[in-house]
């Protein structure tokens, strides 16, 4: 049906607690758009309202229209998880059923030994979970007079190498996570994405830079992108797409240090004729820069800001090209703690004269890569039930 494919991913955009919340340590009442829009009296978002945002869920500001201009419904994650490697793999028909291991206590003393020892960095310091902001004011100053990397995690499995860019240079502390990724956190201790976090200015006055690079494993199974990939389509990642997917099953990474930047490669691409294909985006900033530091203000200007953005794109939308609006996770920033939320997803397809079919409640994220599989004919996979006939 057609001719290409776009998944943008609203990273940590959710649209309410998963009927499993409670078991990820989220109560039932997180709900990441919702609950911004009450706390900011209403959001702003009429191209998103009018392809079906409303129908999905009661968001205030956000009018349910009897007649959306897109399908439109949400998805639960399958997986044993709550972060944005298993979202996005997911997404690709691989769920994650193992859970990565994550430290609430931090790091073991044989993991650091080896981090130390392999990468000559002389000793550590933090080894604990924590905000990135916070363990900055913290351990920022300390790093600057002794040279050593901060080290810290999350509730999420994650391995984060902070390091200022004068003390310790961006080649350098790439380098750790590289190590990190192929000689520490391995076995048993194989995190899911060792993170750098590189940050800039003085004692008081920190702040993380745009040169962030993460280091994910690879996928557990074949992906719909690899099967894409086999088939000789084009496989475009913008963003983060091609570190968590560790660069498989692309024929082209595009990098992007902030939504703008992403929706900038988004639409270059849209305006050039392209090969067929998938382009898969992550616009970031929502979980990292708003979500995570529980800015519910800036969370949802961004998301308004992106509903403008969208409206740019959409009259120049080509009737073989579908928009598949999604998100990898919830990140609520009114919520307590700033961690990643288990909440469903939204779900929204679009393309020039799509009927508005209401697509339900999905089961899988997976049902996007069974949808993919389908339009290009490609085998089917393990997972997710394609809703290809329903556009």
């Amino acid at each position: 049906m057609f001719r290409r494919i776009i998944i943008v991913v609203l990273d940590s955009v959710g649209i309410g607690a998963s009927p499993d919340a409670t078991e990820y340590g989220d109560s039932s009442s997180v709900n990441t758009l919702a609950n911004i829009a009450r706390s900011q009296g209403g959001l702003f978002l009429p191209v998103l309202e009018k392809l079906g945002l409303g129908r999905i869920a009661s968001i205030q500001g956000v009018e349910p229209v009897a007649k959306p201009l897109a399908g439109f419904g949400k998805m639960a994650e399958l997986s044993k998880a709550k972060d944005t490697t298993s979202g996005h793999w997911e997404m690709a028909g691989c769920p994650v059923f193992t859970p990565f291991p994550v430290y609430p206590e931090g790091f073991p003393a044989e993991v650091i030994e080896r981090f130390v020892t392999y990468t000559g960095c002389g000793s550590v310091l933090g080894n604990k979970p924590a905000s990135g902001t916070v363990i900055l004011d913290e351990l920022g100053a300390q790093h600057m007079a002794t040279g050593h990397p901060i080290v810290y995690t999350s509730a999420d499995s994650v391995f984060q190498i902070a390091a200022h860019e004068d003390i310790i240079p961006l080649s350098k502390l790439y380098e750790f996570c590289q190590i990190a990724r192929d000689k520490v956190c391995v076995g048993e201790h194989a995190v899911g994405r060792i993170i750098a976090r590189p940050f800039i200015g003085e004692p008081g006055a920190f702040s993380r830079t745009a040169n962030r690079h993460d280091y994910s494993l690879e996928p557990g199974a074949v992906t719909v992108l690899d099967r894409l990939k086999d088939a000789g389509q084009q496989v475009i990642g913008i963003g983060k797409i091609g570190d968590i997917f560790a660069q498989r099953g692309l024929t082209q990474s595009l990098k992007s240090k902030s939504n703008d930047e992403g929706m900038s490669h988004l639409a270059n691409l849209l305006s050039q004729p392209g090969q067929p294909g998938l382009i898969f985006a992550n616009l970031v900033d929502f979980d990292s820069v708003y979500g995570h530091r529980n800015d519910a203000t800036g969370y949802a200007k961004a998301l308004e800001r992106f509903d403008a953005q969208l409206s740019l794109l959409l009259p120049q939308w080509q009737a073989d090209d579908l928009l598949l609006i999604t998100a990898d996770h919830g990140c609520d920033p009114t919520s307590t703690g700033t961690d990643h939320t288990r909440e469903y997803v939204p779900l929204i397809a679009y393309y020039p004269g799509a009927a508005g079919t209401d697509l339900g409640i999905r089961n899988t994220f997976a049902d996007i890569a069974a949808t993919i599989a389908e339009n290009f004919s490609l085998p089917s996979l393990p997972y997710g039930q394609s809703f290809l006939k329903s556009l």
